[in-house]
C-alpha cells in the first residue's frame, strides 16, 4: 500500500484522466502508478515515465496497438477498490451531502481515519 499524495474533487461528468492531469504535479516518489482503463492515455504514461514511475494501466479495448502492463500487479489494485467501497459505506461520503469541497474532503478524512483504526 502506498501513501496519499493529494486529493481533489471535480464535476460529475469529467473523464478520469482529466482529473489525473490536476494531480500529476503532486505525485510523490513512487515505483508504480496503478490505474484502470479509464486512465489509459499516452500523455499520462509519458508523464509518469518522466517522473521515474512505471505505469501499470491496461489499454482501452479500442486501442489499436496493445499496451504491455504487469497483470499480476494490476490484479492487486483490488485493495484500493475495497478501500473506496468501505468509504462509500459512510452515507455522508457516498451521497456527498456537503457542498463545500473542504468539508467533503474532511468527511472523507474522518471516515478513513475511523476505518483505519477499526
Amino acid at each position: 500500500m502506498g501513501s496519499k499524495a493529494s486529493c481533489t474533487t471535480g464535476g460529475n461528468h469529467r473523464s478520469d484522466y482529466t482529473g489525473a492531469a490536476a494531480l500529476l504535479g503532486n505525485l510523490p516518489k513512487a515505483e508504480w502508478l496503478l490505474a484502470d482503463r479509464g486512465y489509459d492515455a499516452d500523455w499520462l504514461r509519458e508523464a509518469s515515465d518522466d517522473k521515474g514511475i512505471q505505469a501499470c494501466i491496461p489499454g482501452r479495448k479500442s486501442r489499436k496497438k496493445p499496451v504491455k502492463y504487469d497483470t499480476r500487479r494490476y490484479k492487486r489494485r483490488n485493495r484500493i477498490e475495497i478501500m473506496f467501497g468501505r468509504l462509500k459505506d459512510w452515507r455522508r461520503v457516498a451521497t456527498r451531502y456537503d457542498r463545500c469541497p473542504e468539508t467533503y474532503l474532511s468527511a472523507i478524512a474522518l471516515a478513513a481515519t475511523v476505518l483505519f483504526w477499526l
